[in-house]
């Protein structure tokens, strides 16, 4: 009861520290505890091979604490703090989820039973922000460098209007919104790799 507590108090660097360092109750507590509507919401939505979510936080966990090939750090000791832990921690696993569809796609070939759970081409970004926080969206909307764009994305998806009343709040035809739609979103994404968040 009195850990929970004191995680409910950590800053985020203070709990990737205590990750970093392997504290099993932080870790437990963290992951596990804390952060079980985001990977549940994630092992839900996407493609994965795992039994569980449990299964899923685990192979997420080994993800980011498995130091890289070319060096002895892992992906976790790499997070820069440019926004919050549990955005960097939604990022990584739903870019995991597509490297994991991506594999496969080349394992099995193209003929993918539609029963599974993600989609690589689709590139849309019905992200729930909802369980984001909206200064880390507002940071990386930032990074976008072209104005419409950006304006694009926080109105569609920020505000949760339709497509069709972003295309008139905009001025913008149909047709020519899809096709902008579409470069917003290249952009936003690319605005989170940049970042090193994709």
């Amino acid at each position: 009861m009195l850990r929970k507590k004191v995680i409910s108090t950590m800053t985020d660097m203070e709990i990737v520290q205590a990750i970093l360092q392997r504290d099993v109750v932080v870790t437990r507590e963290y992951l596990y505890k804390k952060c079980y509507p985001l990977f549940k919401s994630i092992y839900d939505k996407y493609y994965t091979d795992c039994e569980n979510w449990i299964e899923f936080v685990n192979e997420i966990y080994l993800y980011i604490m498995t130091p890289r090939r070319d060096g002895d750090r892992c992906k976790l000791s790499d997070f820069g703090f440019r926004c919050s832990f549990p955005m960097w921690l939604k990022i990584v696993a739903e870019n995991y989820c597509r490297q994991l569809y991506a594999k496969r796609i080349d394992i099995i070939g193209k003929n993918v039973d539609v029963s599974d759970r993600f989609d690589l081409n689709d590139q849309s970004l019905e992200i729930d922000l909802k369980l984001l926080d909206m200064e880390d969206v507002q940071k990386i909307l930032a990074l976008m460098p072209n104005q419409r764009y950006r304006t694009l994305i926080e109105y569609r998806y920020v505000e949760q209007h339709s497509n069709e009343e972003t295309a008139e709040h905009l001025s913008m035809t149909m047709a020519n919104y899809y096709n902008k739609h579409k470069l917003a979103k290249a952009q936003f994404i690319a605005a989170l790799r940049k970042e090193g968040l994709a």
